[in-house]
């Protein structure tokens, strides 16, 4: 026991504890800003920011100062916040718990890193706390990343099916609110991403938000350009007074041809991205079962002689 409570270790598992408990700390304190911001908006209340800042601060020494600084920035970073609501998490509090998984990855791989390498060979302990390092630092944005894709893409395909239902709200003498409103009920269990933001797009109008206010606020929430695409059409039938029918089937059959002809482009790349494995993997395992006894019959010859 003696052997592996190094002071080494124990000082670094100080600073992990350290680090988290920071975090966690950051993530109280901005919550607890936003929720009095929150309320003396709600209030009419005239405080300045900075007497709110003022009354926050107390005696919380440097380590405070540097939460509060964080969460001046966490809260004018609005490409972080547009990101995590991209990836499906719009709640006021996820800033701060991204911050905190940053945060756990940066400490934790490097943590477990020093724990589980040898350190026979310098060299090699070296390198993989450096990549450790590099892994939990990119490692939470890639993911958010990820996750912003994969949450596209299944907006992208559920587009066209939720247009053709709408198409027939429409022309049943429904209202453009009263169809997104049901056309969010009726997609709700086959693509519960877009039910969610046309649910969202309309309480946003319910809540007195401008049409053409909301509409837009549903590409900003995604990101999916053909949804930029059927907002602006739509704008700009309710302005010139079209028929939002006509635009809604032509926008659908817009959107099923891209996917189809997505679809095509893949399937036409798929030969090319098979090239490099065949060539690595399949045709070196094929000509050692080929050519394999026949090398091994010509050596029993070649021995003979």
């Amino acid at each position: 026991m003696q052997t592996l409570l190094t002071p080494q270790l124990i000082a670094l598992v100080s600073v992990a504890l350290l680090a988290l408990g920071a975090a966690v700390y950051a993530a109280m304190a901005l919550l607890r800003r936003r929720d009095l911001l929150r309320r003396a908006s709600l209030e009419g209340d005239s405080l300045n920011v900075s007497v709110l800042r003022k009354d926050e601060e107390g005696d919380g020494g440097w380590l405070k100062r540097l939460v509060e600084r964080y969460a001046e920035r966490e809260e004018t970073d609005d490409a972080l916040q547009v990101k995590l609501t991209q990836a499906g998490f719009d709640t006021p509090t996820a800033p701060a718990y991204y911050f905190f998984l940053r945060v756990a990855s940066f400490v934790l791989f490097p943590l477990f890193t020093f724990m589980l390498i040898p350190r026979d060979r310098f060299l090699v302990f070296v390198s993989s706390v450096g990549v450790a390092l590099f892994t939990g630092l990119i490692l939470p944005m890639a993911l958010l990343d990820r996750l912003v894709q994969r949450r596209q893409e299944r907006l992208r395909r559920s587009v066209p099916d939720a247009l053709d239902l709408m198409v027939v709200c429409v022309e049943a003498g429904v209202s453009l609110d009263a169809a997104i409103l049901r056309v969010s009920r009726e997609i709700r269990l086959a693509h519960p991403d877009l039910a969610h933001e046309l649910a969202v797009v309309n309480r946003f109008s319910n809540a007195g938000m401008p049409r053409e206010q909301a509409l837009r606020s549903l590409w900003q929430r995604t990101g999916v350009e053909d949804l930029r695409a059927l907002v602006s059409s739509l704008i700009q039938s309710e302005k010139w007074g079209t028929s939002v029918a006509t635009v809604l089937r032509v926008s659908a059959e817009t959107l099923r041809r891209k996917r189809r002809q997505a679809a095509e482009k893949q399937a036409k790349m798929a030969p090319l991205k098979m090239t490099f494995p065949l060539l690595f993997f399949i045709l070196p395992a094929l000509f050692v079962v080929i050519l394999g006894p026949a090398v091994v019959q010509i050596i029993r010859e070649f021995s003979k002689v």
